[in-house]
This record gives structure tokens, sequence and C-alpha cells, in this order.
């Protein structure tokens, strides 16, 4: 009766869904009637916005539940099909939907570790990860180890990392929901992150992982719908082929021969140069401040003298009346701003080819971005296997096997767009180097205006040479718009960039959804009930769930507010806490039986100490709250960037993990049994509910 239950229930799923996105189709197509017949392009931003989000809590709603087994582990009867979209609506971050395509447009083929990261770690979470802890069951990462390890000190280090890992990451999905929401609605940026907050409290409060669940499966229709079409669309236009996979190397070879043609271009040397001047005076000028202001403030109060004085031509007085003006009333406002100058040096490099292997300027620059690449690959990989937020679904399959194939099933949803986003890369750098570059600054498309007024960070484009024309270097586009702006960009109907926003919306929220869920679960499950009070009421719990699951809301949206780093690099951040805190205990814990709690906790906290430590002395936002101002250079270890902090933690965490086992006693029996019990799950008709 159970199995025929669970078949009806599948049917009933794909029934659902089936009309789902059938419905959305058909409301895509009339908001492009809609824009046909003059609609403004506001309003159809307003409409997609407003219709997705209130779609979303709609069905958060309708998921609504006070059971227990049902909030945290979505009643465990998620089939695989429909939980590796959840898991794909999941993954497919703000990073991955947002941020993918622009890092690739950015870095070229060093932009591949990422997508080698990332789809490989899926590989460790089947072999290593997944199908072991659906056979423990329980509701939370920390579970496990307060059972496997033992005692409060395990699993309360758990909760910690988890929560650190996942508010790291949760910053840079409200983050990319605030670029989307003040872009198409107009609001400010600021403003837009809480509008986005409010659309992500929707899905989750009312049902946790139900509604989480149900949320993402529509999310992820949403988002690689977005996805494809505008990649789709450019392959058509500029090759006539509609596979943008298959024609990336075609265009490929013609972005290598813009590029060419780029760096022949004197006025490209021209700009460069100007570049870096500013960025070597703004150096020389750092070093001693006060002074530097004072000498530039009275070099611009002598030239509007002399020229009154010479009775010059009453433009060029008005001109340098104009820049003094416009120099920094103080000697802080100055500081900032030569601060931001010294940031041109990036820019005053040569253009870097997009098919470049390791690009540098010596053998060593080669070596140290060949250490980059893997470095980051690997922190990728291990860390996508101990990410808690992608771990807790596989805690919602019915069976050990479910889970098994709930891998399979993600790892084909996340391939559809890892597998699109080089091409799209390639597609809209062709679009700017064949349209945009060397075109007048009179006739600067549309598009460019617009994406200026949300955040000039996000896209710059100045005649530096004041040459009328637009050189290469003169463009500085954000990785973080790349996709948002490419319908814009290749001049499809606004109702496409709706629709992409709408996507990228969907990937941000889908995310941001599991992540405050597994933090609010650690906290109120892990901390309070099973340390605090263990006898409390069903109601209560959920209670103190959903109010965390508030309260970490809002700290995220103030932290995203103040923008500390890129999306990309907060994203990085998270995958080394997490591969570097959970992967040594976990592995170990499933795999060897001599691992203890000694181990664990050692391991634990010198994988994530190593990892915080290095990150703290490298990353520029970090660095600035200790206070650290020796040269990043000299803090690196082999030139290692901050994003790959976890490439020295994880090591620590298993060699203080091993050490820390061996020299206390062995785990006790019960605890042997148990690694048995997770290590030789029964595949057929496993329907575990420990700890529900």
């Amino acid at each position: 009766m159970a199995v025929q239950t669970q078949s009806q229930f599948n049917q009933a799923l794909k029934k659902y869904y089936s009309f789902y996105t059938g419905g959305f189709v058909v409301f895509v197509i009339v908001l492009a009637i809609l824009e046909q017949l003059g609609v403004p392009n506001r309003i159809i931003g307003y409409i997609f916005l407003l219709a997705t989000i209130g779609l979303y809590a709609g069905i958060g709603i309708m998921s609504r539940t006070a059971d227990v087994a049902e909030y945290y582990v979505a009643g465990r009867r998620v089939p695989s099909l429909f939980n590796g979209m959840a898991v794909g609506a999941d993954w497919m971050s703000a990073a991955s939907f947002i941020g993918m395509a622009g890092t690739l447009y950015a870095l070229g083929y060093q932009g591949l570790a990422f997508i080698m990261g990332w789809t490989g770690g899926y590989c460790l979470v089947a072999l290593f990860l997944a199908p072991y802890l659906r056979k423990f069951g329980q509701f939370t990462i920390p579970d496990f180890l307060g059972a496997r390890y033992g005692g409060h000190i395990p699993r309360m280090i758990g909760v910690f990392a988890a929560v650190l890992c996942s508010f790291t990451y949760v910053v840079a999905q409200i983050m990319g929901v605030g670029i989307i929401t003040s872009r198409f609605t107009g609001l400010e940026f600021g403003i837009g992150v809480f509008v986005g907050l409010a659309g992500i409290l929707v899905c989750s409060f009312l049902g946790g992982m139900r509604a989480v669940t149900w949320t993402q499966v529509a999310q992820y229709i949403i988002l690689i719908v977005a996805y494809m079409i505008p990649p789709v669309w450019l392959a058509a236009k500029q090759t006539g082929v509609p596979v943008p996979q298959l024609v990336y190397g075609y265009q490929l070879q013609k972005v290598t021969q813009l590029e060419d043609k780029i760096l022949a271009d004197p006025a490209e040397t021209q700009v460069r140069d100007i570049f870096k001047k500013k960025s070597d005076a703004a150096t020389a000028a750092l070093k001693d401040p006060a002074k530097s202001f004072a000498d530039g403030k009275s070099e611009l109060e002598k030239q509007v003298a002399d020229l009154k004085a010479a009775n010059a031509p009453e433009d060029q007085v008005k001109k340098a009346e104009e820049a003094l003006n416009a120099y920094p009333k103080d000697v802080a406002a100055a500081t900032d701003q030569w601060k931001k100058d010294t940031k041109l040096a990036a820019r005053a490099a040569p253009l870097k080819r997009h098919a470049e292997i390791f690009p540098g300027k010596d053998e060593a620059d080669q070596n140290k971005s060949r250490r980059n690449f893997l470095a980051l690959i690997f922190c990728l990989m291990v860390g996508t296997a101990a990410l808690p937020h992608i771990l807790m679904r596989y805690y919602t399959t019915p069976s050990v096997k479910e889970a098994r194939v709930s891998v399979a099933w993600s790892l084909f949803f996340i391939f559809l767009l890892y597998f699109t986003a080089p091409a799209l890369a390639v597609l809209v750098k062709y679009e700017i180097y064949a349209n945009l570059v060397g075109s007048s600054f009179a006739t600067l498309p549309k598009w460019v205006e617009l994406w200026r007024q949300v955040d000039p960070a996000l896209l710059s484009v100045a005649d530096v040479n004041l040459d009328g024309i637009i050189q290469r270097a003169e463009i500085a586009i954000g990785g973080d718009i790349v996709v948002l702006a490419t319908p814009e960009i290749a001049g499809l109907p606004y109702v496409i960039s709706g629709l992409v926003a709408a996507g990228g919306l969907a990937a941000a929220l889908s995310t941001a959804d599991g992540l405050l869920l597994t933090i609010a679960n650690a906290l109120s499950h892990d901390v309070y009930y099973k340390m605090i009070d263990p006898n409390a009421p069903t109601s209560r719990r959920l209670a103190i769930a959903k109010t965390l699951l508030l309260v970490v809301a809002l700290c995220a949206a103030y932290v995203a507010g103040q923008k500390p780093a890129d999306i990309l690099f907060l994203v990085g951040a998270a995958f080394s806490f997490a591969a570097a805190s959970f992967f040594p205990a976990l592995v170990l814990g499933v795999f060897w039986k001599r691992a203890n709690q000694l181990g664990a906790v050692l391991g634990m906290i010198s994988g994530l100490g190593v990892t915080f430590y290095y990150m703290a002395t490298t990353q520029p936002w970090l660095r600035g709250i200790f206070g650290i101002t020796a040269p990043v250079a000299e803090m690196e270890w082999f030139g290692i960037a901050a994003i790959s902090a976890g490439i020295f933690g994880i090591p620590a965490g298993f060699i203080m993990c091993i050490i820390g086992s061996l020299i206390s006693p062995a785990p006790s029996k019960e605890v042997q049994e148990l690694v048995d019990h997770v290590r030789y799950p029964s595949l057929a008709g496993d329907l575990d509910t420990r700890g529900t």
C-alpha cells in the first residue's frame, strides 16, 4: 500500500508541474504581446517580479505544516526526479546563474575551474556522503556529528561551521536579489535587498523544507528556461545555428581574431597607459596622503590663478575651475579616491585572451596561475561535497536508493546550465567586441546607460583618451551583470530581459531559502532541542525555528546591503569554510571506525581556523576589518588567492582528525555499529525514519 501511495504521489507531482510549466509559458507569451501593444518596460518588470514572487509565496503557503518531519525533511517522500530538480535549484545560486557566465567572460579559460570544481563535487557527494547520510536519517549535518562522535562539542562546532558557511553564502544570494530588483524595478539596491528578502521568507517561513522543496522545483523550471533562451537566440543571430554548444568553438575563433585586432590598436595602448599613470600616481600619493592632498590642491589653484592672470580664454579658465571644484574636499576623501585609482592597474594590463591557458607575463606568473586554477578546483569540489544545505536535501528522499538516483538527476539538471555557460560567455564577448568596441560614444547603446544607473561599479564606459571612440580598455563590465544584460546586449525584446531577471531571482531565492533553513534548523534543532530542551513540544520547536529564520534573514540582508565583496568571492569563501570544517569529519566518520570525538573536534577547529586565518590575511575586506596593512603578496602562501583558502584548511583538518583519533581511546561499540549501519545500507525498500 505504501508503494502505491508513493507512486500516486509521484504521478500527481508530474501532472501538477506539467500544468505549471505550460501556464508559465502562456504567461510569458501574454507579456510579450503586451510589450508589442506598448505596455512600458517598467510595468512588465514589475509584473514579472510580483507574479513570480507571488507564485512562490502561494506554493509556500499551501505547503505550510506543523509536522516536525515535514518541516525539517519534507516527510522523506520527495521522489528522486523532483529532488534532483530541487537540488539543481538549490545549487543554481546567484553565483551560478548570474556570475558563472560573467566569470567565464572575464577570466576565459581560468573560469573553467568553477565549472569543473562544482560539477566534480557531485561525484564526491554520490561516492562518499549522500547515500550514507540518508541511511543515517536524522535532520541535519550536526545531527550526524553529534551521534557519530558523541557529546555536544562536535555538534556545537558543526552548528558554528554550518552557520558560518551558510551565512556567507546567503549574503551573496541576497546581493544578487538586490542587483536584480534594483535594475528591473528602479528601486535602490538597499531597498531591493529587503524586497527580495520578503520573497525569500514567504517560501520557507511557514512550511520549512516541505515548502522550500516544492518552490525550488518550480524555481528550477523558470531559471533553466530563462537561462537557455538568450544563448539560443544569440547563437541563431550570429551563426544561424540555434544550438550555442555546437557553435561555441566557431565563435571562439572569431573572438580570438577580434582580440588580435584590439591588441594591435594604438588607441588601446594609449588608454592603458593613461590608466597606468593614474594608478602609479595614486600609489605614490598614498605614501603621504596629507602632503599629496595639499600639493595637488595648491597646484590646481595655481593653474586657475595663472590662467586668469594671463587673460586665458574663458573656456580654459572654466575647465581649470571645474577641475579645482572636483578635487576632493579633504584628505579622507582624497585617500578614498586614490585607493580606487590604484585598482586601475588591472585595467592597465594588456587584454587577456579568452582561450589563453594559465596566462602570465613570465614562467613564474604562469605557474602561479596554474596553482590557483588547481587549488580552486580542489576547494570547490570538496566544498560541494560538504555544503550542509546540499547534503540536507538527500535526507528528504524515501530511501537510500532514491538518494543515489537523486544525485544522478542533480548532475543532469546542473549540467544543462553548466554546459551552456561557456558558450554564453563567448557569444556575449563576440557581441561586445564586434559591435560595441570601435563604435562611437555618440551612439552608445541604451543598455549601457541603464546598467550604469543601477551601479557604476557594475558597468563603466568612459572616453578616457577623449577620441570619441570606444576602446576595449574603456569598458569595465562586472561579471555579475553579464547574464542579466545579455538580452539587451543582443537586442532581444524586453520581455526576455524580464524572463532572465525572473530566472536569476529564482536562482537566488531558491538557494537563499535552503541556506536560511539550514541556519535556522541548526540553531533550533541542534542547539535548542538537542542541547537545551530535549522535551520541548513540537509547536515550540517550530516557533523557535521560524523566529530564528526571520532574525538570520534580517542580519544577512543588512550585511548584503554593505556589499562586503563580490558575489563570486563570497560563494567561494563559503565553499572553503564547508570543505575545511565538514569534509574530513564526515568522510572519516563514515569510512574509519577509529575516528573519535577528539579527532573530530581537533580536525574541525584546525581546518576552519587555518582557512579563516588565511582568508583574513589575504582578502581585502577582511584585511580592513582586522587592520592588516602588510602587502597581500607577503601574506600569501605559494601565491594562492584568498578564494582558495580551503586548500590549506582541508589537509589540516584531515591530519588533526587522524592524530586526535589515534592519541585517544577508540569509539564505543555502539558507535562502531552505527558506522556499520551507515556504511552498508539496504538498498531495497529502505524507508529509514531514524530521528523522525
